[in-house]
């Protein structure tokens, strides 16, 4: 069996990169052709995406809703990302299955455990929206979750950084990449790797977590391959 990786792409990954918000085809179809050609030397690949650039249940537009309603309104959102990958994967090449954990039968499949596990042996992309389809759960523990159910060998996060710094680059020019912490280490200092709930829940299950910079060309396929990109939490 190839080695099957969950990769987390954020919402952020769909949006125009001056507006941080929407879904450009162009940065879409940037990282589905990336995808497609890891995907393509037989690496099983898992996608959990996020929903932020359509709609966050725990955003500023969601004041004052109940929050239930707010994190359905986000899974909702995640399905839109997912189909929108899902054409790009296509034109690029790789055979692709959308898996919601909410029911939308028209448009994709529900979310089957074994189903997805053969997708993935078949040399399919299987992309996992509408998070855990349960209110007050992020979709980083969805990936989490996912990457336990279907036995994956690490969690790739994608992000808008290089890694886990020891402060935030942006504002403490002393600030240094991190090249390995620990489960612990992460949960201890509060840093924003995952929710707390997602690093617990790999913890427990043994799974590795790589944070990476999508931003950069070549990356997605380095950190699939398994390549020491990032920083990596274990």
């Amino acid at each position: 069996m190839g080695r099957r990786v969950v990769l987390k792409l954020s919402g952020e990954a769909f949006a125009d990169q001056t507006l941080n918000y929407g879904i450009d085809p162009v940065t879409v179809d940037r990282v589905a052709t990336e995808i497609s050609g890891v995907a393509a030397e037989g690496y099983q690949i898992a996608i959990v995406v996020g929903g932020g650039n359509i709609f966050r249940g725990l955003s500023s537009a969601a004041k004052g809703m109940d929050r239930a309603s707010a994190d359905y309104m986000g899974m909702l959102a995640t399905v839109i990302n997912a189909l929108a990958l899902r054409d790009a994967l296509e034109r690029a090449g790789a055979p692709t299955r959308v898996q919601t954990a909410i029911n939308v039968q028209e448009v994709a499949e529900p979310y089957i455990r074994l189903r997805a596990m053969r997708h993935l042996e078949k040399g399919r992309v299987v992309i996992f929206a509408a998070g855990t389809g349960n209110p007050f759960f992020t979709t980083d523990t969805t990936a989490a979750l996912r990457a336990a159910e279907v036995g994956a060998e690490v969690v790739l996060k994608a992000t808008k950084v290089d890694g886990v710094y020891s402060a935030d680059p942006e504002t403490d020019p002393t600030a240094e990449l991190l090249s390995s912490l620990t489960y612990m280490d992460v949960l201890s200092q509060q840093l924003r790797v995952m929710d707390s709930t997602a690093i617990t829940m790999c913890m427990d299950n043994d799974i590795p977590i790589r944070v990476f910079n999508l931003a950069k060309p070549g990356n997605i396929a380095a950190a699939v391959r398994g390549e020491p990109i990032g920083t990596r939490v274990q």
